[in-house]
């Protein structure tokens, strides 16, 4: 008898803004199959690491299921009457601008349109704000000033079809590794094709390209800025495209015109040479695609530096056509999603200005709004701050941690310990922003959900769901109704959500007439059926027009009222917070390869911790020195708003001065490991988008009297008053942990947090080995031949096998040989211990990656061909070549 036929579901990718499409499978037996999809054009069946393990992360533990009032169970009912009263009578007492959303780019479009919609329209605030905030304010706000609308050019086909790529302040081999992999295939294919990477550091992207500007912190803007009197100068100048389709050109040119070879060498720290060949190539070649990222948004003259970039390919003329243009590449699976529905305080939807008494009107009439905010709402950074200052009274975060995320997060703390009332939405339980709210409201997962997103390329795709709404969780754009309608508002009847879709499309279209980039109005009162079926499109999409629109500006028409693009004349300013004696190190903070946001969907995975289980610290070696660190030590960094603990690690590609920390590690997993605790609150002042790349901080070392590791089937808890970093590794839980007042007696806290192992598995076979004159203690736990838990004490860093520790808990019995080598701490047999991973794919370590060298292997292809390393996403593959030593 054959098994039932799988099912398979297409949806899209939770994670960057790549907006890779997915295939799932369920089986007969209700095991999820996760695959790329080979017919999605954004990522032709390839996916990174995170969405290769998306299936491991969709599982019910540490799940909120039901809503929660101050900590305690409650109904539906119960937990909606309260919000909806709470906020109506903050309202009624205080205004509109007493009461705030904070909502996030991981929300579907149609959860992101009805928020807005409540807010701006039927409240009368538009103190609704967004994570995406802290990602690409900065680019939306270039665009508006260059283009008159937020419009993304181009498309990923461009990066193909150039023939120089400069990324800049973005390290796609890491943040966006589908993209990474497209681009170094098509330079496989294309000889004549090269790439350029700024960015203060070495990066994994830079092992596919052919020169690497390390330029000074912050001084981008001085780098293009000489770029456009390059170009200028040397006669580069598109006269024609320029005269008929720009505007400013000549205030840009005067702002521009002192920043010679010389002085841009001198004030980015460049050799000039290196500045004069980078300006060549660019010259030279027609076809340019430049893409940048947080190293440009994320700084206090982050929109200065954007309008840098575009007023460079606006000079040349290379913008709108096949291989050329600038490219804001997304953090976020729905950042665009959210533009496109107004989503940042200082927007309305449809790309329309809130500004603009028309624009108000128009959507004022459209949505027979009763209360239309008449100004901006407060920017991510200000909102905190107003609720701090008792301004705000009531807020509402949905789908985002801000405790984690937000600089200066001590100031976010008190902000939501002063705010009277904090209602939030999520999927987890517990998470350091939950531990502040009132009420607790139960919110579908991916998997769950269903809606759509638009990625980098203003591509729309499906969100599908696959996965039954477990315990009492509901979709947010359904929650948000319902407060909406027992607030006393109409316009929120929405029964699916196709018909906010088809709303949200209506409003695109309404009174447009091609005066707005943004129009799908195409999707106008599109049913059931259809928006099922609905495939990946770019917008626009008009009615009676099949499939989208590739590219913008390729006819000279921009959305400014003269339809030309704007020059902005560029006076390029240095951080607001330099550094001096007291804080000498400029901290830049950014992601890893393998875990995404604050680790509450990729902390799940085993495989995605173990490339990188810690926070650290990346120091020139040289720095690293002259703080007195060592690489594996322990330091503690400090600036003016926070301190943190971190692993060191050094790094020749790091440039001098400068120290780069993941921000990933939150509260349940790190006691002492919140970068942004660190981060200094200061924001560009037109974007209002925060300056993580750049806070002063110094250094110093940390030498606790002890430091542990363990691993048990079971979460541990760590002795009162220690530092630790907790983690799933293979089947067990992993606890690190350091300090400097031990426990009373060792013995007694192994046998206190493993148990005495006396129950129905069997009696506890307990090992162990004690050296109080050197300070080392190692236990391990058994029962019927199975590891249960093992710990590790030392006064110096533990140099253990992970891996191989982390794989003993799969075996059903220990061998003679694991047995033996357990209290080592390292396997005895030779081979055994495949080292660090490098490849979370596949699990594969270091040592193996140097076995198969070692027996002839010479090119990352042929390790791939012998260990698989490599082979799915690739992003692992930068790390292979310097293994290879290439």
């Amino acid at each position: 008898m054959t098994g039932q036929a799988p099912v398979i579901t297409k949806t899209t990718c939770p994670y960057c803004g790549v907006g890779c499409g997915v295939l799932i499978e369920k089986t007969a037996e209700n095991a999820v199959i996760v695959k790329g999809d080979p017919a999605h054009p954004s990522n032709f069946g390839r996916l990174c690491s995170k969405g290769a393990a998306l299936g491991e992360t969709i599982g019910l533990d540490g799940r909120l299921l039901n809503p929660e009032i101050d900590g305690a169970p409650a109904s539906w009912d119960e937990a909606l009457a309260l919000v909806a009263k709470k906020f109506g009578d903050t309202i009624a007492a205080h205004g509109p601008d007493s009461v705030a959303f904070y909502v996030s780019g991981q929300l579907l479009t149609e959860d992101y349109y009805v928020i807005n919609k409540l807010a701006k329209g039927f409240v009368g605030t538009a103190n609704i704000d967004t994570n995406s905030r802290l990602c690409m304010a900065s680019s939306v706000a270039g665009h508006r000033r260059a283009f008159g609308s937020d419009t993304v050019p181009g498309n990923y086909e461009d990066l193909e079809q150039a023939d120089l790529l400069v990324l800049v302040g973005s390290n796609a081999a890491w943040c966006h590794p589908v993209l990474y992999q497209r681009m170094m295939a098509a330079k496989a294919s294309n000889p004549a094709m090269r790439m350029v990477v700024i960015d203060p550091r070495r990066t994994d992207s830079c092992e596919g390209a052919e020169l690497h500007l390390a330029l000074r912190s912050g001084s981008d803007a001085v780098l293009f800025n000489g770029l456009l009197a390059f170009l200028q100068a040397g006669g580069f100048r598109d006269a024609a495209f320029v005269a008929d389709h720009t505007s400013g050109i000549e205030a840009a040119l005067a702002a521009s015109s002192a920043f010679s070879i010389a002085r841009v060498a001198a004030t980015c720290g460049l050799n000039e040479g290196t500045v004069e060949l980078f300006f060549n190539w660019f010259a030279k070649t027609r076809k340019v695609v430049t893409l940048y990222s947080q190293g440009i948004n994320q700084s206090s003259s982050g929109t200065d530096k954007v309008n840098a970039i575009i007023n460079c390919h606006l000079l040349t003329g290379r913008i709108g056509h096949p291989g050329m243009g600038p490219f804001s590449l997304t953090g976020q699976p729905n950042a665009m999603g959210g533009r496109e529905v107004g989503g940042l305080a200082n927007q309305l939807a449809a790309h329309l200005d809130i500004e603009n008494s028309d624009h108000r009107s128009l959507v004022r009439r459209f949505w027979s709004a009763p209360n239309m905010a008449q100004k901006p709402g407060l920017k991510a950074v200000d909102m905190f701050a107003a609720m701090r200052s008792g301004q705000i009274k009531a807020v509402w975060i949905i789908s985002t941690n801000p405790m984690v995320s937000l600089p200066e997060s001590d100031k976010v703390r008190e902000a939501l310990q002063t705010c009277d009332f904090v209602v939030v939405s999520d999927v987890l339980a517990h998470t350091d922003t939950n531990t502040y709210a009132d009420v607790l409201l139960p919110a579908t997962a991916w998997g769950e959900k269903n809606g759509t997103v638009t990625n980098s390329e203003r591509r729309i795709s499906r969100q599908r769901a696959f996965l039954p709404a477990p315990g009492s969780a509901r979709p947010d754009w359904q929650v948000i109704c319902e407060i909406a309608r027992r607030m006393g508002f109409s316009g929120f009847d929405f029964a699916t959500p196709e018909a906010v879709f088809s709303e949200h499309a209506a409003l695109s279209g309404f009174e447009n007439a091609g005066a707005r980039d943004f129009d799908i109005s195409g999707f106008t009162g599109i049913g059931a059926d259809e928006y099922e079926a609905l495939s990946p499109v770019q917008w626009p999409v008009l009615p009676g027009k099949s499939g989208g629109q590739a590219r913008f500006f390729d006819d000279g028409q921009f959305y400014t009222p003269d339809r030309k693009a704007r020059f902005i004349a560029i006076t390029p300013r240095p951080p607001k917070n330099p550094t001096d004696a007291a804080f000498p190190l400029v901290l830049n903070t950014g992601r890893v390869r393998d875990h995404w946001h604050t680790m509450t969907r990729t902390g799940k995975s085993a495989r995605l911790s173990a490339h990188v289980f810690e926070p650290y610290a990346e120091f020139h070696g040289e720095d690293a020195r002259l703080n007195g660190l060592e690489a594996g030590g322990l330091a503690r960094l400090t600036s003016a708003h926070g301190t943190m603990l971190v692993r060191v690690k050094t790094n020749a590609g790091q440039r001098r001065g400068c120290v780069f920390v993941p921000m990933h590690w939150s509260g349940p997993f790190a006691s002492d490991g919140l970068v942004n605790g660190l981060v200094n609150p200061v924001v560009d002042p037109v974007s209002g988008q925060p300056e993580s790349k750049h806070t002063p901080v110094r250094a110093q070392v940390y030498q606790p009297k002890w430091q542990a590791l363990a691993y048990a089937r079971q979460p541990l808890t760590p002795p009162p008053g220690a530092h630790w970093v907790t983690g799933l590794a293979g089947e067990a839980h992993c606890l690190e942990f350091y300090g400097d007042k031990a426990p009373v007696d060792w013995d007694d806290f192994a046998h206190s947090v493993f148990g005495s192992g006396d129950d129905a598995g069997g009696a506890a076979e307990w090992n162990s080995y004690r050296d109080q004159a050197t300070g080392q203690y190692r236990y391990s736990l058994l029962r019927g031949g199975r590891l249960e838990a093992c710990l590790y004490v030392g006064a110096a860093p533990l140099p253990m096998s992970r891996p191989w520790l982390s794989s003993l808990f799969s075996e059903p019995e220990l061998s003679p040989g694991n047995r033996m080598s357990l209290l080592a701490g390292h396997p005895l047999e030779p081979g055994a211990d495949i080292g660090p991973i490098i490849c979370a794919c596949f699990a594969v370590g270091r040592n193996q990656i140097e076995t198969v060298i070692a027996a002839g292997a010479s090119s990352v292809d042929a390790i791939g061909q012998a260990l698989k390393a490599g082979t799915n996403c690739g992003s692992c593959k930068p790390e292979i070549a310097r293994v290879l030593g290439r």
